[in-house]
């Protein structure tokens, strides 16, 4: 290619990323208009932007202000997004604590992602994370992935399967674990493929079945492969 071509190509691409980060500011704008006439929607939106640098510089204080805002009007995807930020200390002193009330918000509410992620948290307890206020509960982590699995949360679901495959919070009953990873594993949770493909090897909750074992283990496979 010529140097004109090249330089026609440069052009056009910087062309594209200018119309790119001015659609995003138009969103922005258009965001924190509704956002400021009091929009919970909006509001988790432009906290979303802030976080992620979309439209406008990068600010995880500013990220804070509009999840809190949202979140107090009981918009549980901002709840969550306000726990993470206390979790992980991103736009306001790191409380661990505060975080999990946020999430707990978020699943008394119903959202499947704050039953998750409070299911995760009771599972571990401060086992791997200080200063959560909660001790380590699996029956209590069972009890949240239970509503989020049966609302389709793949990530529950899994974990569920997992308690009840090693008997953690539930009784062992490894039938019931091959349902729940079952239900991740059509949903293409690679973890759940996997050890789906072990309760077909070792015929626990299943008839044992290597042809079917050997099926779950190429899709997690083939997913791993695509991560990388």
């Amino acid at each position: 290619m010529n140097r004109r071509g090249r330089h026609i190509r440069l052009g056009r691409l910087y062309t594209r990323r200018n119309k790119d980060r001015i659609a995003q500011v138009k969103l922005f704008l258009a965001a924190k208009r509704m956002a400021e006439q009091g929009s919970a929607t909006a509001q988790f939106n432009l906290g979303k932007m802030y976080a992620n640098g979309f439209g406008v510089t990068e600010d995880d204080s500013q990220a804070v202000n509009w999840y809190a805002k949202a979140a107090e009007q009981g918009y549980a995807p901002a709840q969550c997004s306000l726990g993470w930020m206390y979790l992980e200390g991103r736009g306001v002193v790191q409380d661990r604590a505060e975080g999990v009330n946020w999430f707990r918000k978020a699943a008394e509410q119903g959202n499947a992602a704050g039953q998750t992620i409070l299911g995760q948290l009771y599972e571990e307890g401060e086992t791997y994370v200080t200063g959560l206020g909660i001790t380590k509960d699996d029956a209590e982590a069972a009890r949240w992935y239970e509503k989020a699995a049966e609302q389709g949360d793949a990530l529950a679901q899994y974990s569920l399967g997992m308690l009840y495959a090693e008997g953690r919070g539930v009784g062992r009953d490894d039938s019931v674990a091959v349902k729940w990873l079952r239900k991740a594993a059509e949903q293409g949770d690679a973890e759940a493929q996997y050890d789906l493909g072990i309760m077909y090897e070792e015929g626990r909750g299943v008839a044992q079945d290597d042809d079917e074992a050997l099926k779950w283990f190429l899709k997690s496979t083939e997913q791993e492969a695509e991560r990388v």
